[in-house]
């Protein structure tokens, strides 16, 4: 089907923080194995299929890079500014997926690494990644 739209359209993303309910808990990161930003640490995620909703991206990119699959996610929210994207203007949705512990996790498609981190010892994140996840840690105290 084609479209023809006389506005620019941004790119669609979704990305999905994962945490554990440990006395600690860990965040799910990967490392980048792509510009923009390759060798830095994010959340996974990434561009939405034309058949798929932002949720189902979010799912689909958790088990494409890290090998975890969850069905519950809650949406964080939505972050649009401008320049969060130097490959153009992007928009991603981000959701929460909260498990019990940390389980084997292994770089898979476009991330050289995945890993669990402490939550309070994050390293510096991709994109606006520390911006998702101070919205993150506060949905999940309103759920945890």
């Amino acid at each position: 089907m084609a479209y023809t739209y006389q506005y620019p359209r941004p790119a669609v993303t979704a990305d999905c923080v994962v945490i554990t309910k440990e006395p600690m808990p860990h965040v799910l990161l990967i490392e980048r194995g792509h510009e923009p930003f390759k060798g830095y640490w994010a959340f996974p995620g990434g561009f939405m299929n034309m058949d798929e909703t932002t949720q189902q991206c979010a799912i689909r990119e958790l088990q494409e890079e890290t090998g975890l699959q969850v069905n519950d996610i809650l949406q964080i929210g939505a972050y649009s500014k401008i320049d969060r994207d130097p490959r153009g203007r992007t928009i991603t949705v981000a959701y929460l997926a909260i498990i019990d512990l940390p389980i084997p996790v292994t770089g898979q498609d476009d991330a050289a690494k995945a890993q669990w981190f402490p939550i309070d010892m994050l390293p510096q994140l991709a994109f606006d990644h520390a911006d998702i996840m101070k919205d993150a840690i506060k949905l999940f105290k309103k759920q945890y």
